[in-house]
């Protein structure tokens, strides 16, 4: 599943964060802004600078495994606006003739000219942000497009070439029942899409979600009913024929997301944009968020990064390992040898032996990974795997 990204583990991935939306979401606390559209050309223009500038750090070839474009929404931008990117991308980088390129795209900001230019541009993969099939959610939720844009989407993704797609939803919504969501599902698997992302709501801090949960207008999400939704959406898409491969993700064979996977292996990638990561030569950087300044500083030749932080080796190991856990393969003790040349096994045997013990990790002898237990409580698990700095390794 990994071979083509540890083929080029020297290779970054690169990532666009666009921070435009054409509403809110109530549930979403990422760097997004609404009503902004007369900011894009100027955007555009900034990040496409700020990659010609940082390329310029990189000895050559600048060799590039994958492209994504992510927010926020960017498929709010014209086709012209993201061709401005992908020429600044390939005057700088050098791609494989079969790299994934991946934009995210919310029904309702597409239509089938559109999506003829992206794949025309090199986009092979699009990831559609449908969440739900009920237009009174959509609406509850102040989603800005319906379940017939979501149909229409597709149609047209399909009919512009698009031969790998991705259908994002969520489940454990409020008041949401067992039998809502076994409808959700069986809608997304008649699209037959290559990849399913199935993500469970959360109530993140100041959003508008969790001040009407604080008030009163909505009922919080139910854990107990949100653990029944993810196991039945385990065992309905592997009777569908996809593959588990990350605790929120499913494929059909061969269609895993090659971007995606490069965070989960913790190897490197660059971000570009307002509030992007990246993670380079054992250094994090993260841009500056608000969009204004940040097209400022980098319209005047003044550097993106909000703040950059040096990565020790005992958090590039823990990073490994709790990062690694998400993937349905987990973590194996050669790669792991072969990256950091000790033997996990050693560097993490308590949290292995008490985990294992609790039969929340299943370890052979070529690797450890999630048991089926442990993949429900994984946030209150992982964070075992944490070494302190000073730790011997």
């Amino acid at each position: 599943m990994n071979e083509v990204v540890r083929a080029q583990a020297d290779a970054p991935a690169l990532f666009v964060y666009i921070p435009y939306c054409a509403s809110i979401c109530t549930y979403c606390d990422f760097n997004v802004y609404a009503r902004r559209a007369d900011e894009y050309d100027a955007y555009v223009n900034a990040v496409a600078r700020e990659i010609a500038s940082r390329a310029q750090n990189i000895p050559a070839p600048r060799r590039a495994r994958t492209l994504a474009l992510g927010g926020g929404t960017p498929s709010l931008l014209s086709a012209a606006q993201n061709e401005k990117l992908v020429q600044t991308f390939r005057a700088h980088f050098v791609f494989e003739t079969d790299a994934e390129w991946t934009l995210e795209a919310n029904p309702g900001t597409v239509d089938l000219e559109n999506l003829r230019a992206l794949r025309q541009m090199g986009f092979n993969r699009l990831s559609l942000g449908v969440q739900t099939f009920d237009d009174a959610r959509l609406k509850q939720f102040n989603r800005a497009h319906t379940a017939a844009d979501a149909y229409a989407a597709f149609d047209w993704a399909r009919r512009a070439g698009f031969e790998n797609i991705n259908l994002d939803l969520i489940y454990g919504l409020p008041q949401q029942t067992l039998a809502e969501w076994r409808a959700t599902l069986e809608r997304a698997l008649a699209f037959q899409s290559e990849h399913l992302s199935l993500y469970g709501l959360q109530v993140e801090a100041r959003t508008v979600l969790q001040k009407q949960i604080e008030l009163g207008r909505v009922p919080p999400p139910d854990d107990d009913t949100a653990a029944q939704m993810y196991e039945m959406a385990v065992e309905r898409l592997r009777a569908a024929g996809y593959t588990h491969y990350e605790i929120s993700n499913w494929a059909k064979p061969g269609f895993a997301s090659r971007h995606n996977q490069t965070y989960w292996l913790a190897e490197p990638y660059l971000g570009f944009g307002a509030g992007a990561h990246s993670l380079w030569q054992r250094e994090r950087y993260e841009n500056i968020r608000a969009p204004r300044q940040y097209m400022q500083r980098v319209m005047n030749g003044a550097s993106a990064f909000a703040a950059r932080e040096k990565i020790s080796r005992a958090a590039e190991m823990s990073e490994v390992m709790f990062l690694g856990l998400r993937l349905g393969e987990g973590v194996t003790w050669a790669r792991f040898q072969e990256r950091f040349g000790v033997d996990a096994r050693l560097i993490f045997r308590e949290p292995l032996a008490l985990l294992t013990e609790w039969k929340m990790l299943c370890v052979d002898d070529e690797r450890v990974r999630l048991a089926e237990r442990g993949v429900l409580v994984s946030n209150q698990l992982l964070w075992r795997f944490l070494l302190e700095d000073d730790a011997k390794t």
